[in-house]
Formats: structure tokens, C-alpha cells, sequence
């Protein structure tokens, strides 16, 4: 239903990474971008809905009023929504030793 949603909100780079057995934290992290403050907001606003509407009301979230980069903690997955300089600054993807999804002329 998440990964769906992004892809609704139109967001770039989605990449998924599973956290069983790696981190007691979560069982998976998405890390996805958005093209602006705005558009980060946008779809931050509207995952909380949609998480909210499936009875995972009590998530929780940081980073809504600059929108330059939004976690939600939903329990089982940890979203990190970004926008796409704050992403590469950050690099999360390297912590957790996944690779970046390739730029493409479409993207």
C-alpha cells in the first residue's frame, strides 16, 4: 500500500530496504524523493492519510514543516521522504549498504 501511494504521488527513487534481521528497529525502510518541498509535503500528507485510514493512526512524524526531509515511523517500516539534495547529503541508502537507484533521462 506504501510503496503504491508513492508511486500514485508520483515519487522519484523509491527504493525499499528490508530490515529483518538487521535492525530491531523496523522491518523495512522506504527512502524516496520528492522534486520540492512542496511535492515532499504533498506526499507526506497523503501517506499519513492512507496509513490513517488503514487503522495506523498513531504513527509517528518529523520533519513537516520544512518538508526537506519527512520520517514517518510507522512501526514496521520507517519512511524517509527527501528532497533530492538533502538525499545525497544524507546518503542513507549507504548506511544500510543499498545502492541508489540509477538516474535515467525520465527521471
Amino acid at each position: 500500500m506504501l510503496l503504491a501511494k508513492l508511486d500514485d504521488d508520483k515519487a522519484q527513487d523509491v527504493v525499499f530496504i528490508d530490515l529483518k534481521g538487521k535492525s530491531p528497529v523496523a522491518d523495512g525502510m522506504i527512502v524516496a524523493s520528492g522534486r520540492s518541498h512542496r511535492h515532499v509535503g504533498a506526499m507526506a500528507d497523503h501517506l499519513l492519510r492512507a496509513l490513517k485510514e488503514e487503522g495506523h493512526g498513531k504513527c509517528r512524524v518529523e520533519g513537516l514543516p520544512h518538508c526537506d526531509w519527512v520520517l514517518i515511523d510507522t512501526g514496521d517500516v520507517i519512511i524517509h521522504l527527501f528532497r533530492p539534495e538533502v538525499r545525497q547529503f544524507y546518503n542513507i541508502e549507504k548506511i544500510w549498504s543499498v545502492e541508489p537507484p540509477a538516474r535515467t533521462a525520465t527521471n
